[in-house]
């Protein structure tokens, strides 16, 4: 128990922010970090030690929200899409209009996504894991996890070019 909450004190901060970055709601974050500690405690006999504990964590908190989403019928939208941005070389910050109409259209590319995509570039940007972790997390190999990621990456800015282009 001792080891657990020490785990639990390590972990608490990186894992809330992990779940923030997701969810984009402070009382959310801290409910879900709630909810994957105690799901990390009753499973803790399935953690397998050639993994990262973060990488464990973040991928029981995917799953947790992930549920939680589904329990109450919701979307991925509420991904933070200014990541999504930078990846298609930023959002005009001197136009707000410009910015919401660019956000909405990445939603909309998001939504077409492959759930193992959305789960990739989740796990790598927003924990900042590398694809090593990502892999292990997924049950993937670390090269599937490049390949989706990057796959996923460009996708997202053809889709975006094309809409600019109209």
């Amino acid at each position: 128990m001792k080891a657990f909450e020490e785990l639990y004190q390590e972990y608490y901060p990186k894992l809330n922010a992990f779940l923030f970055n997701l969810c984009k709601d402070t009382h959310l974050a801290e409910e879900l970090t709630q909810e994957t500690f105690y799901q990390a405690f009753i499973s803790i006999h399935r953690f397998r030690s050639d993994a990262q504990v973060f990488t464990w964590l973040a991928s029981i908190g995917k799953h947790v929200y992930y549920k939680y989403l589904r329990k109450n019928k919701l979307h991925i939208e509420s991904i933070n899409l200014e990541l999504f941005a930078g990846l298609h070389g930023g959002f005009n910050t001197e136009d707000t209009v410009q910015d919401r109409l660019a956000a909405e259209r990445v939603r909309e590319v998001i939504r077409t996504l492959p759930q193992k995509y959305i789960d990739v570039v989740v796990l790598r940007v927003y924990a900042d894991l590398p694809f090593s972790q990502v892999a292990k997390a997924l049950g993937i190999s670390e090269n599937s996890a490049k390949v989706i990621f990057f796959r996923a990456k460009k996708k997202l800015m053809e889709e975006l070019d094309h809409a600019s282009e109209l």
